[in-house]
């Protein structure tokens, strides 16, 4: 064949249909991770999570892309494959139904009896009459019709077609939308406690994923406060500790120079400005402690935010104080909202609301470690060059005094943080549009019914007019036997109403 031939071979195979149906399952078969694993473009908190519980399989996912599906280069590939091919599928499809629109309906076969759905008449009129009734009949049908001299050709229920090949066009689309929105627009994560603010600016993300022809010009100038955080459980039944409600009450400001404006967002009622949309996707506790060094300054007064481990939100988190003297101070705690010692396990929490909330803490001085230039998480405390000087549980209001004269923890009360994942589509408007074009397509694909009507006249030997009429479907399931019994019961009503 050559190359040239092997390529051409390759194009047919890749545009048409059976392959561009294969890559559409496929391309549903590769979406499935991103609904099991968590994705760090939606929570990346979540992520963590995984990871840290699942440290001998989680790598091994997170190499493959499953904590990233939608931007891996595994999912890219079939995307764009059926891209191409629906392209080259429908394009060619296109151009042909066009020419067959503006087209007449085919010649009628010789031999009609030779089709699956035929009958005959006798009559007495003249051929012209028979075929000049017929072609008016079936036009007030919606046939399209084409009347020659000894034959009428009939077709109906083209829109089949039409809408078979919408539906698919709309399919490129939406396509295209999808691929806008992953060019144009971003994505990002934010994690804000409450009586904190976010404001619409690189700098604000924990996580940031932008498209790449995404500009930072592009970011829409918005600001929130988190004025308070509700989240409410069941507490009966199999679903015990489930949430049941959270929402967030934000002031938000749609420009620098707007008034601040109050509005509550839950679960898929996100807060839409400008094109932006932020959203509601989880949350957790964040204890609030004020930590002074050796000498008795405070080094710290403000909440802390833990990252949940478990569904009763034991959670887990680090509290850094640099600035204590005459040692660097860090704290690695874990705050139980519902606390309970279990004689095997230890400190539990036995329900995810507040009751009974508590911190157990570990201390340690010595370097943080924060002067080497190499990030660090906010969650990880590096004890390479720091020594333990003594563990304590604290309920609220408690005051621990640290051994060593490294300084002293008040566990003040407990706030929460909300996160929310930021994000503006721009192929959203196109993708939307065109599903509600492709559900229409499809809709007058499989409500049509395409088929086409024949009628001979010959005369035989008595110079009586026989009539012949068949049909064929176009279509599956349709029952043409049913428009050739009308045609020929039209013309023979015609008949008896012309003898009498």
């Amino acid at each position: 064949m050559g190359i040239v031939g092997w390529i051409r071979w390759g194009w047919r195979q890749l545009t048409s249909m059976r392959v561009a149906l294969i890559l559409l399952f496929l391309l549903a078969l590769a979406s499935i991770p991103g609904s099991l694993f968590p994705q760090r473009g939606i929570n990346p908190t979540k992520v963590q999570q995984y990871l840290a519980l699942h440290p001998g399989s989680g790598p091994i996912l997170d190499r493959l892309g499953f904590f990233d599906v939608y931007a891996s280069p595994w999912f890219a590939s079939v995307y764009l494959l059926l891209f191409v091919s629906l392209i080259g599928c429908v394009v060619p499809r296109l151009r042909a139904h066009w020419k067959g629109l503006r087209a007449l309906p085919p010649v009628a076969p010789s031999r009609l009896e030779k089709l699956p759905a035929h009958q005959s008449v006798l009559v007495t009129s003249t051929p012209s009459q028979v075929l000049d009734h017929a072609a008016e009949d079936l036009g007030k049908q919606g046939f399209r019709v084409r009347r020659e001299e000894d034959f009428v050709s009939a077709e109906k229920g083209y829109v089949h077609e039409t809408g078979n090949l919408i539906f698919h066009a709309a399919l490129v689309v939406i396509l295209i939308g999808v691929a806008t929105g992953s060019l144009y627009g971003y994505r990002g994560n934010v994690l804000v406690r409450e009586g904190q603010g976010f404001s619409n600016t690189l700098t604000q993300y924990d996580s940031f994923k932008p498209g790449r022809l995404f500009v930072p010009e592009n970011l829409t100038p918005f600001s929130f406060n988190l004025r308070n955080f509700s989240v409410s459980f069941e507490t009966e039944g199999n679903q015990r500790g489930a949430p049941r409600e959270f929402y967030a009450d934000v002031d938000y400001q749609a420009t620098q120079a707007a008034q601040s404006q109050p509005v509550r967002i839950e679960v898929n009622k996100p807060l839409a400005v400008n094109g932006s949309k932020v959203f509601l996707v989880g949350w957790g506790y964040a204890p609030r402690v004020t930590v002074r060094d050796g000498k008795g300054n405070v080094v710290l007064d403000d909440s802390v935010a833990f990252l949940p481990q478990d569904g009763n939100f034991s959670s887990s988190g680090v509290i850094k104080s640099p600035d204590a003297k005459p040692r660097q101070l860090g704290v690695q705690a874990i705050f139980l909202p519902t606390t309970s010692i279990d004689p095997e396990l230890g400190p539990i929490s036995q329900f995810p609301a507040a009751v009974t909330p508590g911190l157990f803490m570990s201390a340690w001085v010595g370097d943080l470690g924060l002067n080497t230039g190499a990030p660090q998480s906010i969650y990880k405390l590096d004890t390479s060059k720091m020594k333990k000087v003594g563990i304590e549980a604290l309920a609220p209001g408690q005051t621990w005094k640290i051994p060593n004269g490294a300084g002293t923890i008040t566990f003040d009360g407990v706030s929460q943080f909300a996160t929310f994942s930021i994000a503006r589509d721009p192929g959203t408007p196109v993708a939307l549009i065109a599903s509600i074009v492709s559900i229409a397509g499809l809709i007058m694909s499989l409500f049509t019914r395409r088929r086409r009507i024949w009628v001979r006249t010959t005369i035989d030997d008595q110079g009586r007019t026989v009539v012949a009429v068949a049909g064929l479907a176009r279509t599956e399931n349709t029952e043409i036997e049913s428009d050739v019994e009308a045609v020929i019961a039209s013309v023979v009503n015609r008949e008896e109403k012309g003898h009498a």
